[in-house]
């Protein structure tokens, strides 16, 4: 049997993130590596069960906001694709053709699905009374990332919910916006305890065919961003492209306004592994964990029988109060299973023994803390309420760590520095509102890092000079490097 620390993680997670985070991956059986093929990776089933809990916080919140689900195919025809021309220029290079066969049309693996979706809104859009349209899907996005790949972050296929709306007007299509944000906010930051920067982008980074871009840009412990669900102004570009009209309550003739959105389970998990983990592995948020609670029996020959009958009865009292459960009777000694749950990220661990049973009083412990403390068999309902206090004190400590991560600089020098420090600037910049600037262009060859946008909740007043050009400022933007 391999010894402790060869199945357990080798790094600390402040002194070697990179690796700390490929570790975890590993060895608490989120993902696995070895299907041959870059980009693309297997979730194993811990993973798999994590990401389903997730969907189901998103979709639940897309429903209660009017949204109604459905599946469109995953491949689009070319003739679509090409519709939009600013949308086809910025995805062209990141799109995967199937291998024509002769007589059949050119088809694509959906990087993202509007040019497949807005067609068909043009056949059930007639009449304002239409109006809104809000629909989502789930499914597997392909893209052909040329960039170095990484689990979860940055990969060639990733999980993905999409929402796409129509409007009878701009104002309703902005609200729509807003709401998106709100919708991240609700699920990713107060569900899943993952801090976010709402950014509206720079022109030039905007997504492909919209009129403006909102990007959650989340902060990881090596200081880079990681984008998260991102919504999009979308205008009346794609409508005019595929003719999506309505008639208004005057009879007369006119497009709509669209809006999407999409947050991406399986690179939000990135965040919430890199957030709240520790030294000793996952730390999973009540609200995702796909055991809530871990119980471990300790017992010898002539009493399992009696251990594991009272076990089975507490399992019964803690599923019927709603909590996921799950009796560890591999054959392995308590001290592995403690250890493997703690790598899971499980939040809290029952060890029950005869004494336990017979005290009615058991051994609970706490994966966030790694304290124990006893809890009543009479009082086990209340895990429940634990729970939710679990992933508030997660939500707390991950907003405190993000406090104090971004520095004003006036100087490229400052900008420098304060990146090298893993830190965000905020800085007083000329203009972000052209497609091209060079002073975008000089701070991301001499800091590496990029104009990740102004911050969309807040209405930040510019004040003095951009710190290359000296011109008057008219934005405060946000820098810093990114996957």
């Amino acid at each position: 049997m391999a010894k402790k620390s060869e199945e357990g993680l080798t790094v600390k997670k402040s002194e070697d993130f990179s690796e700390w985070y490929s570790q975890v991956l590993d060895k608490a059986e989120i993902t696995d590596l070895r299907y041959g093929v870059k980009g693309f990776v297997v979730i194993r089933p811990w993973g798999a069960r994590i990401l389903e809990n997730m969907y189901q916080l998103f979709e639940k919140e897309l429903q209660r906001k009017g949204h109604e689900p459905t599946f469109f195919p995953t491949v689009i025809p070319e003739e679509n694709f090409k519709k939009e021309a600013s949308h086809v220029e910025g995805f062209t290079p990141e799109v995967f053709w199937l291998e024509q066969k002769q007589g059949d049309e050119k088809l694509a693996l959906r990087p993202t699905s509007e040019t497949a979706m807005y067609q068909m809104y043009s056949l059930w859009i007639r009449s304002h009374r239409d109006l809104p349209l809000k629909i989502y899907q789930r499914g597997n996005v392909f893209r052909y990332e040329t960039k170095a790949t990484r689990p979860l972050i940055r990969g060639r296929e990733f999980m993905w919910i999409e929402a796409h709306n129509c409007f009878e007007t701009k104002e309703e299509a902005e609200s729509q916006v807003q709401e998106d944000i709100e919708i991240t906010e609700t699920v990713m930051h107060q569900k899943f305890g993952v801090p976010f920067f709402p950014m509206k982008r720079p022109a030039w980074d905007r997504f492909a065919g919209a009129e403006y871009t909102v990007g959650s840009d989340c902060l990881m412990p090596d200081g880079k961003f990681i984008q998260q669900p991102s919504t999009h102004l979308l205008g009346q570009h794609f409508s005019k492209a595929f003719d999506v009209t309505f008639k208004d309550k005057n009879e007369e003739t006119k497009y709509v306004w669209q809006t999407c959105y999409g947050p991406a389970p399986s690179r939000i998990l990135a965040s919430i592994i890199s957030t709240h983990g520790d030294d000793a592995g996952l730390v999973l948020p009540f609200a995702i964990s796909p055991i809530q609670v871990a119980i471990v029996p300790i017992f010898r020959k002539d009493n399992k029988d009696k251990v594991l009958k009272g076990i089975e009865k507490i399992k019964t009292t803690l599923e019927n109060a709603g909590i996921k459960t799950q009796i560890d009777l591999r054959d392995k000694r308590p001290g592995e299973k403690y250890y493997e749950w703690e790598l899971k990220g499980v939040p809290f661990r029952l060890d029950i023994g005869e004494n336990e049973i017979k005290e009615k009083e058991l051994t609970l412990f706490t994966r966030n803390t790694k304290k124990k403390s006893k809890i009543l068999i009479k009082d086990l309902k209340t895990i429940k309420n634990l729970g939710i206090k679990y992933d508030k004190e997660l939500l707390s400590v991950a907003d405190k760590g993000i406090k104090g991560k971004t520095k004003d600089c006036k100087t490229i020098e400052e900008i420098e520095k304060t990146i090298e420090d893993k830190k965000i600037a905020r800085v007083n910049f000329c203009s972000i509102e052209k497609e091209g600037n060079a002073c975008a262009e000089i701070v991301e060859k001499k800091v590496k890092a990029f104009i990740r946008g102004t911050m969309a909740n807040k209405d930040e007043k510019p004040t003095g000079n951009c710190p290359v050009c000296n011109k008057k400022a008219t934005a405060v933007v946000y820098i810093g490097r990114s996957y």
